[in-house]
């Protein structure tokens, strides 16, 4: 055990457990941000806490910095980065932007890891950026062909699986609605969370794996369809 003060309390020891090297510190994103900071509104960042009382008390200069430090694609820029910011809820920010969800996370391409899944059995399945990218192409291409359109609304009811990522991409390109519910929900509860939003494509799986056992879906789903009339396809 540790020292202890006189109230019997352990003391502690405010000693950091580890500090990056200068040089790490130097080539941290962090550490670019807070100089592209400094360059366009010509101030002083001194350290972290620095940097967080700034954007606290400038929000409305920070969060456009954070944007364009990240590279965030939009098709079309705000007209106000912040209004009502003494309402909250209420607040609305950056007014007038449009962007898509989907292109941002999709912009990268080639070999780099995207998704690493690992199912209970310890099968494991790796999608490059590449592969993610081709894979919601193809998805999204058949959600057009079948009339999916924007604001219309994609439910998947699907395990912890790549295909669902790659669904709600697909969706989200589109600009479609997405929302998923687990295979192992009753279709009752299915029916009930599904039926508020009308979706006009259900995604859904053949069977789903629970403690070592593989469960039968094609009646569940059917009994699922059945109620939702609002269901123009459902892929299995």
């Amino acid at each position: 055990m540790g020292e202890h003060a006189q109230n019997g309390c352990p003391m502690i020891d405010e000693k950091p457990l580890w500090t990056p090297l200068p040089e790490r510190i130097a080539a941290a994103k962090m550490s670019a941000f807070v100089e592209h900071v400094e360059a366009l509104h010509r101030i002083e960042i001194d350290g972290y806490d620095s940097l967080w009382r700034w954007s606290v008390d400038h929000p409305e200069q920070f969060w456009p910095a954070v944007w364009d430090f990240c590279g965030v694609r939009a098709h079309r820029r705000w007209d106000e980065v912040l209004v009502g910011a003494d309402r909250m809820p209420g607040a609305q920010w950056f007014v007038g932007a449009e962007l898509n969800f989907a292109e941002n996370l999709l912009r990268s391409r080639g070999d780099r890891p995207a998704i690493i899944s690992c199912d209970e059995s310890g099968d494991r399945e790796t999608l490059s950026f590449g592969q993610l990218y081709q894979e919601e192409a193809r998805v999204a291409a058949w959600m057009r062909a079948e009339g999916v359109d924007r604001g219309d609304r994609v439910a998947a009811l699907l395990p912890n699986l790549p295909e669902a990522v790659v669904t709600m991409l697909a969706a989200a390109s589109i600009g479609a609605t997405f929302s998923s519910c687990s295979p192992d929900f009753g279709p009752d509860a299915v029916v009930q969370r599904f039926g508020q939003i009308s979706p006009v494509v259900l995604v859904t799986t053949d069977r789903y794996r629970y403690a070592g056992k593989d469960f039968p879906m094609a009646e569940r789903v059917a009994e699922i369809v059945e109620q939702l009339p609002s269901v123009r396809r459902t892929v299995i």
